[in-house]
C-alpha cells in the first residue's frame, strides 16, 4: 500500500476493505488524490489528500468541471 493511501485510511479509521465516498460526488472512491502534486512540493499529509472516484479524479486532472481549489476547500471543510 502506498504511503499516502495508508495515511488517509489511518486518519479516518478506515481499512483496505472500507467503503469510502468520493469527496466530490459521493460515489465509491478508488483513488487518493494529492491536492498539491508531490512534484510541486505537496506532502503526504491529510490536508493534501482527498479520496475521489475514478471519474472525479480524471476530471480534476484533465477536465474543466472540477477545479482543484474547489476540491481543496471542500476537503478541508470535512476535516
Amino acid at each position: 500500500m502506498k504511503k499516502h493511501v495508508k495515511k488517509y485510511l489511518d486518519y479516518f479509521g478506515y481499512d483496505e476493505t472500507s467503503w469510502i465516498a468520493c469527496e466530490w460526488c459521493g460515489k465509491t472512491s478508488v483513488d487518493i488524490h494529492h491536492l498539491t502534486a508531490r512534484s510541486r512540493g505537496g506532502k503526504d499529509v491529510i490536508e493534501n489528500l482527498a479520496a475521489l472516484c475514478r471519474d472525479c479524479h480524471h476530471e480534476v486532472h484533465f477536465g474543466t468541471k472540477i477545479k482543484n481549489e474547489e476540491l481543496r476547500e471542500k476537503h478541508l471543510s470535512n476535516l
